[in-house]
């Protein structure tokens, strides 16, 4: 689990040799199938370099989840119902806002460390800290006031008074997740990726111990389950402070008052990714509310939970290459090498469809077995198995999802996949899963049918979404798919022509310091940039 080829584990990357950013050479041209099968290899290298252990240390992270809701779910149909809807709905409405909102860091310490910024870096990592936990304060309430909104939106009221229980559990795992999400970006865009993965695997090593003690040993039931997650998410967010703190003294050099500077920009922009992928992750979450009110409640919610879950762990694998081509995308952004960027592109797209191949086909596979992980109720194993084919379609979509959001992070058009979120998921498949589910009664295989179609869509957007296509220029097109225009209207294509680096500084309200249109190298993106380190 190494760090990028192109990085030293722990220090600026060596092409960069302290040089401005516009004097690095970009990537040659490929020519021949010799230059393309290098090309191909290197970047590889590069990639499952920084994702790789950002992937081990995700899936430990989404494996805290698994396992919790393991224990649960052999505690009844009821409790694992309530698990589902903790952990799938509230869990996830606090990951998708918080992990978000670190994106914007994700953008900022790339960009600025791909242009040897590195002392800028710790300064961006306490604002951001700032910002997520008092995010965490605001989403609060939502998990104290869980039975209310739940009973409000129809839920079955057994389910929504155990979903709201552990749902009120779980609060302090919402302020790790906070302060984790930060400190991983932090980390991330320097390729500093083997210490977090080893101490994310301590910590699902711990949540299995402390399942088995609360939950098996003691008897705890839900409040042992949810202790056990709290502690293992605690045990990351403080793991990786300490290695900050204390490893990374190129990127730290302590606290700041900088970090108060200027924090609405920084809010600006953190928002905006926060929307970008809250969209996508809270879809995922309210058609597993829809089917709470579905006949059958318990066995509908419980099938789709389970099939939530395995799909999950496959996103956990491309998140890890989601976070590996923003970190290439904006390192390479920031030193001027929009080339090897697309490069870095086209072969994260390849790699994770195969990957999500071979992912459906195990799911077909074992299509009528891999349940038994999560239940011993032979009806709700049936149920999984009846809409394996959809988990295994939508598994292949899935893959390919996260790395182009990540190409969105890294060049910084968070709000432009917004919109494509916004439209794909919202207007289009939550709709159509209420309108089939509910009105034609077709069931909870047909909501996970609508989500298929909505990522179908979505995929049409963002692989039009960006075209870097030269040295100086990024071309954002087409980004509305043809075949959502039945419901979108006419088709709407746009071409944006701006700089990289132009277009950062407009999104923090910077104009007034664009100079001229030829400019390349890299300017940071907050006024606290350009000030002395206090």
């Amino acid at each position: 689990m190494g760090g990028d080829a192109s990085t030293i584990e722990g220090g600026p990357l060596p092409h960069l040799g302290g040089r401005p950013a516009s004097r690095v050479p970009d990537t040659p041209l490929v020519r021949t199938a010799g230059d393309a099968a290098r090309m191909v290899w290197d970047e590889s290298k590069r990639l499952w370099g920084i994702g790789l252990p950002i992937g081990v240390g995700m899936l430990s992270m989404y494996a805290i989840s698994s396992i919790t809701q393991i224990f649960i779910g052999h505690l009844g149909n009821l409790p694992l119902a309530a698990a589902s809807i903790g952990l799938s709905v509230f869990a996830t409405f606090a990951l998708g806002f918080l992990l978000g909102m670190g994106s914007a860091l994700e953008t900022l310490c790339g960009q600025a460390f791909g242009a040897g910024e590195v002392a800028m870096l710790g300064v961006y990592l306490q604002r951001s800290w700032i910002i997520l936990v008092a995010a965490c304060v605001v989403m609060t309430p939502v998990f104290v006031f869980a039975e209310s909104l739940l009973l409000l939106i129809g839920q079955d009221a057994d389910v929504a008074r155990e979903s709201a229980r552990f749902a009120t559990y779980i609060v302090p795992s919402i302020y790790a997740m906070g302060i984790n999400f930060a400190a991983s970006k932090f980390l991330q865009a320097q390729s500093k990726v083997t210490v977090p993965a080893w101490i994310g695997f301590g910590a699902l090593l711990a949540c299995a111990l402390l399942n088995y003690l609360f939950v098996s040993v003691l008897g705890w039931g839900l409040p042992g389950a949810a202790a056990a997650y709290d502690i293992a998410h605690w045990i990351i967010a403080l793991g990786q402070v300490v290695y900050i703190i204390g490893w990374c003294k190129d990127g730290w050099k302590g606290w700041s008052v900088a970090a108060f500077h200027e924090i609405w920009p920084f809010v600006r922009l953190s928002l905006e990714s926060a929307v970008m992928l809250c969209l996508e992750v809270w879809y995922m979450s309210l058609i597993t509310v829809l089917t709470g009110d579905l006949e059958d409640a318990q066995i509908a919610v419980d099938s789709l939970g389970i099939c939530m879950n395995i799909n999950g762990w496959e996103a956990m694998i491309f998140i890890g290459l989601n976070a590996a081509i923003s970190v290439r995308v904006s390192n390479e952004l920031g030193s001027g090498r929009p080339r090897a960027a697309w490069n870095a592109v086209m072969v994260v797209v390849g790699e994770a469809l195969v990957i999500g191949i071979l992912c459906m086909a195990l799911i077909l596979i074992f299509r009528d077995s891999f349940s038994i992980i999560f239940t011993s109720d032979t009806t709700l194993q049936r149920a999984v198995a009846r809409i394996a084919g959809l988990l295994g379609l939508t598994m292949v979509l899935n893959s390919v999802q996260p790395v182009v959001s990540g190409v969105a992070v890294g060049g910084g058009w968070q709000g432009l996949v917004a919109y494509i979120n916004l439209g794909c998921y919202y207007i289009f498949g939550l709709p159509l899963g209420y309108l089939l589910g509910y009105k034609f009664s077709f069931g909870v295989g047909v909501i996970k049918l609508s989500q298929l179609h909505a990522v179908c869509s979505q995929k049409s957007c963002r692989m039009n979404e960006t075209r870097i296509i030269s040295q100086r220029k990024i071309l954002v097109v087409n980004y509305i798919p043809s075949h959502f225009s039945f419901i979108a209207g006419d088709l709407v294509r746009h071409a944006l022509w701006y700089h990289p680096s132009d277009a950062h500084l407009a999104r923090c309200g910077l104009e007034d310091r664009l100079e001229s249109r030829g400019r390349t190298s890299f300017r940071p993106c907050a006024k606290v940039g350009r000030q002395r380190h206090r």
